[in-house]
């Protein structure tokens, strides 16, 4: 061997005892984990563990084991069983967010409710709206448009009886008119 192999030996050899440590380092921070308990995230684990996230992310066995190892529910410091699971959280926050918009929709439609009620309620108290008896009060207004055309009706056939007496009566007096402007007699 020649002193440049050698180097480079001397480095690949101290770069493979570093990355040694630091898989012991991130297996050491998953026991650690694992036993109280404490959230399991790749985040979580390379801040422990005091290496940088991309280390997890080039060692694929290590990711893997984090993974796995945060699927599975936590057991409880003092060894009472397993705590809350991240994904049972996961599927209670998505059903709390579901209800949430569910209400957040009910708010909305009461909201729209209350404002019209609001409104239709000083449009009356303001006086600038209607009675309250209002399809009453178109009720009766058609009625008496109704009664207002018959009576027109009636007094327009008055009218045509009043105009026919008096061409008669003009008739009859003309007739009259004419007798007595008639020959006299000789006495």
């Amino acid at each position: 061997m020649t002193a440049p192999d050698t180097a480079v030996e001397t480095m690949l050899a101290g770069r493979r005892a570093d990355t040694g440590r630091r898989r012991q380092r991130v297996l050491a921070a998953l026991a650690e984990a694992a036993k109280d308990g404490s959230d399991v995230s790749v985040a979580a684990i390379a801040r422990r563990a005091g290496v940088d996230r991309t280390f997890l992310y080039r060692h694929r066995d290590l990711l893997g084991q984090i993974r796995a190892q945060a699927a599975e529910p936590p057991t409880v410091p003092g060894g009472r069983g397993p705590a809350v699971s991240r994904a049972s959280l996961q599927t209670d926050l998505a059903a709390a967010d579901a209800r949430t918009a569910r209400l957040a929709a009910q708010v909305r439609r009461l909201e729209a409710r209350l404002s019209e009620a609001l409104g239709e309620q000083v449009w009356r108290e303001s006086g600038i709206g209607g009675p309250d008896d209002t399809e009453h009060l178109k009720a009766r207004i058609t009625t008496l448009e109704q009664q207002v055309v018959d009576l027109e009706l009636k007094l327009q056939d008055r009218d045509d009886d009043l105009t026919a007496a008096r061409a008669a009566n003009r008739e009859l007096m003309a007739q009259l008119n004419r007798g007595r402007d008639g020959p006299t007699h000789p006495d």
